[in-house]
């Protein structure tokens, strides 16, 4: 049966009201994107409430949040390293698109370091892992960035062994994830496995961003062992001598070296008059510890080489 005018009337209005209301709340995020301080962001603070205004426009909205928490963690990371609203600008992009892997794996990288590397919320990061994980249980990545978070942030290799097992089951887990889940007992603060840890972060991603960012964490631990390494020679050397080597040459000399050492990067290594190992450009080696020459100061973003 043909449909009546009033109700063909009626519904070519509700279809234009909903247009409207859609294109009017689009409008008003996408406002709020470009002009408007990260408080207005949130002035619907409720994901779900935002969820059901968007009105079908779900994965656009998430597009527009994801970029908005993207921008306030580079924001913050660069200017006061306060990261107030970022698990509520993840958590609203997540409710909109569960299905936003993203999301998940860089956000919990923005919550869990210690600031100014991140947000100092492990805690909030595996809360939002652990709702990718119920929204996308296949997905083997996901499980490996909560094992990683609970290992690097939160000193629990127990905790961090299980997320890697329960990885390590799916059809398409990539094997690291079972050695990791393996090296977990007794492992919290071990070096070799904090380099397995940011190893197997850089062998298993295909996003550059991510793999720099392990590649740094990488040579940052290599030049604590190296500068371990120097500091335990220089002290053989003075034990033996009974002084102070000059440079690397008297070590060199003593047989103590085999030449002059040289840092991740490729630069030689620095011994200052007062016996310490210093890097010649720390700025191209962001997360030292050790090595630091006296007085410096690290950038407020640190650069990644891209492979």
């Amino acid at each position: 049966m043909k449909p009546s005018p009033q109700v063909t009337m009626f519904a070519t209005a509700m279809l234009i009201l909903c247009m409207g209301g859609s294109t009017l709340l689009l409008h008003q995020v996408d406002q709020t994107r470009n002009k408007a301080t990260l408080k207005d962001t949130l002035y619907i603070s409720s994901p779900k409430a935002l969820k059901r205004m968007s009105l079908g426009y779900d994965g656009l909205l998430a597009d527009i949040y994801w970029t908005r928490a993207v921008q306030y963690f580079g924001g913050h990371h660069a200017s006061d390293g306060e990261y107030t609203l970022l698990a509520p600008l993840l958590t609203i992009t997540t409710t909109l698109d569960p299905k936003l892997l993203p999301a998940y794996e860089f956000g919990s990288n923005f919550l869990s370091p210690k600031p100014p590397d991140g947000a100092g919320k492990p805690k909030e990061a595996v809360k939002l892992v652990e709702y990718g994980i119920r929204h996308n249980p296949d997905q083997w990545r996901l499980y490996f960035n909560l094992g990683f978070v609970y290992y690097m942030e939160l000193n629990d290799p127990a905790k961090a062994a299980d997320a890697f097992l329960r990885g390590s089951q799916l059809p398409d887990a990539h094997p690291w994830l079972t050695l990791l889940a393996a090296r977990m007992a007794g492992a919290a603060g071990d070096v070799k496995t904090a380099r397995m840890m940011w190893g197997a972060t850089y062998d298993t991603s295909n996003d550059k961003m991510v793999r720099a960012n392990a590649a740094a964490h990488l040579k940052a631990l290599q030049v604590d062992d190296d500068v371990n390494a120097l500091d335990s020679i220089i002290a053989r050397y003075q034990l033996t001598t009974g002084r102070a080597p000059s440079s690397f040459s008297d070590l060199i000399r003593a047989g103590l070296l085999p030449g002059i050492p040289v840092d991740p990067i490729g630069n030689p290594y620095a011994l200052t008059r007062d016996g310490r190992i210093e890097v010649r450009d720390p700025d191209k080696l962001p997360f030292i510890r050790l090595g630091k020459p006296l007085g410096y100061k690290a950038p407020d973003v640190p650069k990644l080489p891209l492979e």
